[in-house]
């Protein structure tokens, strides 16, 4: 059976959103079992079947899915077949999906109080310094009106990563230093949600968190730092009609 992970906000009741799991669907070993990537290396014939599978569980509208190329593009929702090159999509159509799909990386989905405006972002660490979070913010015109929620991903504990990328956070921000840890190797562990929500605070954006890590839950997602070759999950967000 499809399993949702659903986010904890106080979005208006017409705002649909979710993040799927890997279990429910027909993929086999290493992409067992929902696995909605085409890109990966599955069988393309059952990732249809995934996605038609989740579309009947989750009576989602049409969605635009992306070419993730860990860049800081924005496009906005066009319903268009072609895959953009882009790592987050936003709308003000109802009945138009916006998705992103992760094994790790952050899926941050947006809408405001008013519920006539949503976006979804894939943020790993180069677009996280990038700016991919702000300039989807940049695309509503009152942040202070916005929540956003970050969803399933790697957690500080099983994230290590070297000088290079603390020093790009730093050069960001000073007070970035403090989503870092240095471990027993003199590597870093580096609090990716953290600095995402760092981020969007500043920017006076309110922030919710699923605090689910897909690297320690392995029958629950899909991790690439875990297992290399794997399927990935899709985090989605709807206006209803």
């Amino acid at each position: 059976m499809i399993e949702f992970i659903r986010p904890n906000w106080p979005a208006p009741s017409h705002i649909k959103a979710l993040s799927t799991t890997r279990t429910g669907g027909v993929s086999e070993v290493p992409f067992d079992s929902l696995n909605l990537g085409l890109h990966v290396g599955d069988d393309k014939s059952k990732v249809f079947v995934n996605r038609k599978q989740l579309q009947s569980a989750s009576e989602h509208p049409p969605v635009q899915w992306l070419n993730q190329v860990h860049s800081n593009r924005v496009v906005e929702y066009s319903g268009v077949d072609t895959l953009l090159d882009a790592d987050a999509i936003t709308t003000q159509k109802p009945a138009a999906a916006c998705a992103v799909m992760t094994a790790d990386c952050l899926p941050v989905l947006f809408t405001n109080s008013r519920g006539n405006w949503v976006a979804a972002a894939h943020a790993g660490w180069r677009g996280l310094a990038d700016g991919i979070l702000l300039n989807t913010v940049s695309q509503y015109a009152q942040a202070e009106s916005l929540m956003a929620w970050i969803g399933p991903a790697i957690s500080q504990d099983c994230f290590e990563v070297g000088d290079e990328v603390r020093q790009a956070f730093i050069d960001l921000n000073d007070g970035n230093q403090a989503q870092f840890v240095q471990n027993s190797r003199g590597r870093w562990q580096a609090d990716l949600v953290g600095l995402a929500k760092r981020q969007l605070e500043n920017l006076g954006v309110d922030v919710y968190l699923s605090q689910l890590c897909t690297f320690k839950n392995e029958h629950q997602f899909y991790s690439y730092r875990r297992d290399g070759q794997t399927g990935r999950m899709a985090s989605m967000i709807w206006i209803a009609e």
